[in-house]
């Protein structure tokens, strides 16, 4: 096993330079420090973690937090872990994931403990039980998500907002007058989750704009919620000629759905969709939508916690400009409802 002393004799110098370039706690010239580091790199030598932490108290971890809940689409939550590890990894920090559902005390247990040199934190709520524990935190933190009030905090997302208005401002065009929004399960919403409040608020605000009637059903993403939904949709708003889909898990149960309704997609009904790019194009009629830049998110985050530690504090929000790409579920609206719509809304709504 290659040692401080043996990077140290190989470079030339004391072990106490050497490790003085590890910590950063001194400063050494280019020359000796890039001798240094041909040596460690020709040596193969990694620095003990314990003895790094104690030598720069730093622990080189960051914490994750990262709830994992059955109403939210984990493949993009791992999406974002998987960025935030592999980002980590590239500046030499590694990942503690903590992914209970502990709120305030995860926050505590990390800044109460040696755990982690900073947190990342998702599953933002607009009024989340953690931000007072993060702003009064020494350590730093960063937020993959918005919650109401930033003052203090550093965030990052999708601008949400403007994702559920480039959904509106792309149907608008194309004649859509009535439009009905199949959201996240019930309890996201009751929760207060930010993205997709955010979401509904850019719908409305867009829709109010362009004068165009909305309507917002929160659901499950299992076939018989679903047909239970836009039954009780096409029964209140039979005019309804596009649906605009925030729930991954529904993506797919609700184009069987209209398929066994006889609607066609979008000669009859257009649908649009926000959620991640593969459900999107990957679906059996491949969905107009925004994309969600799980992979950008993560890093992100990690590049701004990084910077933080390294004594260039980014506070603030830095929100991501969403991409709307058309493919082929949306078209023109439909000049009236097509036969057959109110029978098979029915079927849907006996379902409840």
């Amino acid at each position: 096993m290659v040692t401080l002393a043996d990077v140290a004799r190989h470079a030339g110098v004391s072990a106490s330079t050497v490790s003085y370039v590890l910590s950063g706690k001194r400063s050494i010239s280019d020359t000796t420090r890039e001798r240094i580091r041909r040596s460690i790199e020709e040596l193969g030598y990694r620095p003990h973690a314990g003895a790094r932490a104690l030598a720069s108290s730093r622990t080189r971890i960051l914490a994750l937090m990262m709830p994992l809940r059955t109403d939210l689409y984990v493949p993009v939550m791992m999406e974002i872990a998987m960025a935030v590890t592999t980002t980590a990894r590239t500046h030499g920090y590694d990942i503690l994931l903590l992914t209970g559902e502990e709120g305030p005390e995860a926050v505590r247990r990390v800044e109460g403990s040696a755990l982690a040199d900073a947190m990342i934190v998702m599953d933002v709520e607009l009024d989340d039980p953690r931000l007072p524990h993060l702003r009064q935190a020494d350590r730093p933190a960063v937020l993959v998500g918005l919650p109401a009030d930033t003052t203090g905090l550093s965030c990052v997302d999708l601008d949400f907002e403007a994702a559920g208005a480039r959904c509106v401002d792309h149907l608008a065009p194309l004649g859509h007058r009535q439009i009905a929004v199949l959201g996240e399960p019930p309890a996201v919403y009751a929760r207060g989750t930010g993205f997709a409040e955010r979401t509904l608020t850019g719908l409305r605000a867009a829709a109010a704009e362009h004068g165009i009637g909305i309507l917002h059903r929160p659901c499950d993403g299992t076939y018989a919620a679903l047909a239970a939904t836009v039954g009780r949709i096409f029964e209140e708003r039979p005019s309804t000629t596009a649906l605009v889909v925030q729930n991954e898990a529904a993506v797919e149960p609700l184009l069987a759905l209209l398929r066994q309704q006889g609607l066609a997609v979008p000669e009859d009904i257009s649908v649009v969709a926000v959620c991640a790019t593969q459900v999107a194009a990957q679906a059996s009629v491949p969905l107009t939508s925004v994309g969600i830049p799980a992979q950008e998110m993560g890093r992100r985050a990690v590049e701004r916690l990084v910077a933080h530690l390294d004594g260039h504090a980014t506070p603030g929000t830095v929100l991501i400009a969403p991409e709307l790409t058309v493919r082929g579920s949306s078209g023109p609206a439909a000049a009236t409802p097509p036969p057959g719509r109110t029978d098979g809304a029915r079927r849907g709504h006996s379902r409840r």
